[in-house]
């Protein structure tokens, strides 16, 4: 329920008002004067103020300077007589939504509140997210501190504030479009808009229009005039995903639009111009697909004015942890869950595995292993059996058969001794640490503890 701050002084006017808004559904407050008016301001919460212009002492302008001071986007509605249309005039300039003339029609002025109510609404909501934007795609968000990472940051700085097209290359799942909404969402443009477009995604019949649009009438099914997607974009960021599988005709007419900044709707003849930063990215190298003539080479050198390179999970295995546990604290907010850490045998499973999918496969196992997880930390029991199945062998130095044979049950009751010596000295003497670095559950490590007397 929305509420609305009335001000007047006149008695009949206050309680004419609240008659009428509270029959509409509206919560009313009431101020008597311009005094008043100023107290509950900075009291009470509010989704609108309706105030009379002319009142003794603090008058509406006083009381819609201290609205706009104090909350800026709410909307502010004046009550005025005919005579001081001037003065109302002044109060739109200073941020009233609109004005009201004595004697006001009550059908015009709920039509008048309805529409300023649902405007304060929406401003509300673009800040809202605006913010989810700044949360979602600041820096921050792109976790590692390896020194791949730090290179991509330093370009990540240095290319957002400027104008000149980004060409972004790295395996599946390296977060590659997160790197390019963080660039736009850090500079000059990110209050325009930011197009994502699949290139290898959308039928190749349809790109075109898709891109630059079409008239109505060009081509079957064809029943309405279509703004393309790089128009959507002018003034903000075009993102050309698997920019690699675009069509060689195509890239001759995207080549013209960054060139000449026009563009011409399918089955149009009037250019457009637009004003598009353009972001690609591809898991291809182009250097190869142009060597094998899929890819013009003038287009390359436009899109490739700066080049980022983000390296596979694999190459930067000292992100793992920092990684692991930014998405533990995504999906255990998500999920509702209360856990709060991964245990030392799940992150050594982690750290070996070797990622084909690189960060967006960590970030799946993360949001599974939260969902199994029964206890309050990630257990190897959570993860996926491959990465529990396949560590690689461990390494043992080579053993020569002596001449004279040897004991292999007491050589191998030495090395388990000596493992499980190993393991509680890195668990800290913490014994289910320690069984979890060596795989085991509990009661079997608590069972070899008790065969060696080392319990």
């Amino acid at each position: 329920m929305e509420t609305i701050l009335v001000v007047d002084d006149e008695l009949s006017m206050r309680e004419m008002l609240q008659i009428a808004l509270e029959k509409e559904g509206y919560k009313v407050l009431l101020a008597q004067n311009g005094a008043a008016a100023l107290r509950t301001i900075e009291e009470k919460k509010y989704d609108l103020l309706l105030c009379d212009m002319k009142m003794p002492g603090v008058g509406g302008m006083e009381v819609l300077k201290k609205s706009k001071e104090l909350y800026p986007n709410i909307p502010v509605i004046i009550i005025t007589a005919y005579s001081s249309s001037e003065s109302a005039r002044e109060a739109m300039k200073i941020g009233a939504y609109d004005y009201l003339q004595k004697p006001f029609d009550l059908e015009d002025m709920k039509l008048i509140i309805q529409n300023a109510l649902e405007r304060g609404q929406l401003i509300a909501e673009n800040i809202q997210l605006k913010e989810y934007l700044a949360r979602t795609y600041g820096m921050e968000n792109i976790v590692g501190e390896s020194p791949s990472m730090l290179r991509v940051y330093e370009l990540i700085h240095k290319t957002a504030p400027g104008k000149a097209n980004v060409l972004i290359t790295g395996e599946s799942g390296t977060g590659k479009e997160l790197v390019a909404r963080a660039i736009h969402f850090n500079g000059p443009r990110k209050n325009r808009p930011f197009i994502t477009v699949n290139c290898g995604a959308i039928p190749e019949n349809l790109i075109e229009s898709e891109l630059f649009g079409h008239k109505k009438g060009s081509f079957t099914g064809a029943i309405a005039n279509k703004l393309g997607l790089v128009e959507a974009a002018s003034g903000g960021t075009l993102f050309l995903d698997e920019i690699s599988d675009l069509d060689k005709n195509l890239q001759v007419k995207l080549l013209r639009a960054i060139q000449d900044k026009i563009i011409t709707p399918v089955g149009g003849t009037e250019e457009v111009e637009v004003d598009v930063r353009i972001i690609s990215a591809s898991n291809r190298n182009l250097e190869d697909e142009l060597k094998e003539g899929r890819f013009r080479e003038d287009l390359f050198w436009r899109l490739n004015v700066i080049h980022i390179v983000i390296p596979p999970l694999r190459d930067r295995k000292s992100d793992i942890p920092k990684l692991a546990l930014h998405f533990l604290s995504k999906y255990v907010a998500e999920q509702g869950k209360q856990i709060n850490a991964i245990s030392p045998g799940a992150m050594a499973l982690l750290e070996e595995y070797d990622y084909p999918g690189n960060v967006r496969e960590l970030e799946n196992i993360i949001e599974r292993a939260v969902a199994f997880e029964t206890g309050t930390v990630i257990t190897p029991q959570s993860l996926p059996v491959k990465l529990r199945e396949k560590r690689p062998p461990l390494e043992l130095a080579p053993v020569n058969l002596p001449p004279e044979g040897l004991n292999l049950e007491k050589m191998l009751e030495d090395i388990e001794r000596n493992l499980l010596e190993k393991a509680i000295e890195a668990a800290g003497g913490v014994k289910t640490k320690a069984a979890e670095l060596l795989g085991l559950s509990f009661r079997s490590f608590r069972y070899r503890l008790d065969k060696f007397g080392m319990d």
